[in-house]
């Protein structure tokens, strides 16, 4: 194992090398005395906890940000990175955790959309579907350019963003959490999908907070910590221990640790919920769900088979058929507002456009939802010393890193953003939770500190309901996991005697029934 000083000496045939980079925001530094080392036609990958500042530097190489200081060198030749344009002219480009995607397009239209090979305002559509079948081959996948992006699977949906990149000449390819929504088999997929880019030539940079991942596909390791570069290693030097001792100073933690009875109150009744799309297609199909006092329901599914319209259904974000009952109540009709005063919380999906508000501050983040509880009301008007108090005491108790709450979200690490968003969840202690995704974007010291609080809340009398991607997660969290395969539940498995491989199964289809 080297140190990032270490590294920094010498002159090697690098795709990557950045000096000293430094790069601050309002309050805070978030990159300090950087140096990176990317050797050509490897995978590295950057761990770090929440806020160590790897999307931040991965936003300077791409242009995104520019640094005060410190220097880019991209292929031996120095680089003044300005823009995301500059970065593309330079090789690089960047799939971002978020997919930027028009639903309405066709593949191909996604691609090729603000790089349009033509003349004269005239679009060459088959030149690009040519360029494009050559992409494909060289990856050894097939996607169906004129699909709607909207049919596709989340795989497909990131294989998209790779040829985006691909198709704009980048030989240097970020990617931003590659694996946070994929299951076991996707997994390998775009594993392989990265293999074929090294073997011919292009070079991988990826962020990831999923270690065994890191440790399987990686060439070499760069460790963040506190803005700044502290280690780079090889997967053969290290094992997932030693990684999270470097990155947090404690070790790795586990999810499983089932130890309270289920209560007898079922306090989340669903009864034959369906979901129909804008389209008109039904995505839930005559859901059938009961969650109880101390319990924790995982629902398993790759995404895309109804888990999140299930979700907004049940929060009353989008029209239903069908019961929903919370402690008895009939909620069926009911408005959000309504759901969330009988004690219903949510954890949505994607937390940039569904739980945030990014440029206002955290203390007003933390009313989303919360805002006619009497504590933060005087008169009509918003008690802003009580709001503010509140969200002191998430960002104390879930650790989520910043100045104070007056910074603006998007001020925050995606990490520390869910982290607010989880802790917005909990603190109003409700009697059902809807939580999607919890872990999903943070460092491993704070899924720790997620699961006991969900633990702990669960012991107390809370109902979880818990979607995740993470199967360690649903298999050691939950008390029993539903299985959802196109819009349906098609299983019900007990966590004590199945493993993520035959879960990864039912989810894709291969197994229906109970696991008994």
């Amino acid at each position: 194992m080297s140190t990032a000083n270490d590294a920094a000496n010498g002159a090697e045939n690098l795709a990557v090398q950045l000096d000293n980079i430094e790069k601050r925001f309002p309050g805070v530094i978030a990159n300090h005395d950087v140096n990176l080392r990317v050797h050509p036609g490897t995978i590295h990958a950057i761990v770090g906890e929440n806020g160590a500042g790897k999307s931040t530097l991965m936003k300077v190489l791409y242009g995104m940000h520019e640094p005060e200081a410190g220097t880019i060198t991209i292929n031996g030749e120095r680089q003044v990175l300005r823009s995301p344009g500059d970065a593309i002219a330079a090789g690089i480009g960047m799939v971002h955790q978020h997919f930027m995607l028009a639903d309405n397009f066709t593949v191909l239209e996604n691609i090729i959309l603000g790089s349009e090979p033509g003349h004269r305002g005239v679009i060459d559509f088959a030149a690009a579907r040519v360029r494009l079948q050559t992409i494909m081959a060289s990856l050894n996948t097939d996607l169906d350019l004129d699909a709607p992006v909207s049919d596709l699977g989340v795989g497909e949906r990131q294989r998209v963003e790779i040829m985006k990149v691909l198709f704009r000449g980048a030989r240097i390819l970020i990617l931003d959490e590659p694996t946070a929504v994929l299951v076991p088999e996707e997994v390998d997929e775009l594993f392989a999908t990265l293999r074929h880019l090294v073997n011919d030539g292009a070079t991988v940079i990826f962020i990831s907070h999923k270690l065994d991942e890191v440790l399987q596909v990686s060439d070499e390791i760069t460790v963040m910590r506190q803005g700044t570069t502290v280690a780079q290693t090889l997967p053969g030097e290290i094992d997932r221990s030693g990684l999270a001792e470097l990155m947090v100073g404690s070790e790795l933690p586990s999810p499983e640790g089932r130890t309270t009875t289920v209560g007898d109150t079922v306090r989340l009744r669903v009864r034959e919920l369906s979901v129909h799309n804008q389209e008109g297609r039904e995505v839930v199909s005559g859901a059938n769900l009961e969650v109880r006092s101390r319990e924790i329901v995982g629902i398993a599914g790759v995404e895309g088979n109804g888990q999140y319209e299930l979700c907004t259904a049940l929060m009353g974000l989008q029209t239903a058929r069908g019961v929903v009952e919370v402690d008895g109540v009939d909620l069926s009709d009911a408005p959000t507002r309504r759901r969330h005063q009988a004690g219903m919380a949510y954890i949505p999906f994607d937390r940039q456009r569904e739980g945030l508000m990014l440029n206002s501050s955290l203390w007003e983040n933390t009313l989303l939802g919360r805002d006619d509880e009497p504590r933060f009301r005087q008169g009509p008007l918003i008690n802003q010393a009580e709001a503010k108090a509140s969200s002191r005491e998430i960002i104390e108790r879930f650790r989520v890193k910043t100045p104070d709450e007056t910074t603006p979200a998007f001020a925050l690490s995606g990490g520390n953003q869910q982290k607010l968003v989880v802790g917005r969840a909990l603190v109003s202690d409700p009697a059902v939770l809807i939580a999607a995704h919890p872990t999903r974007g943070i460092d491993v010291g704070a899924q720790a500190a997620v699961w006991d609080e969900i633990r702990g809340a669960r012991d107390s009398g809370l109902a979880v309901l818990l979607i995740s991607a993470d199967l360690e997660e649903l298999i050691g969290l939950s008390d029993t996991i539903a299985v959802m395969f196109d819009g349906k539940i098609t299983a019900r498995l007990d966590p004590d005697r199945i493993s993520p491989a035959e879960l990864g199964s039912y989810m894709t289809g291969a197994y229906q029934g109970v696991n008994s």
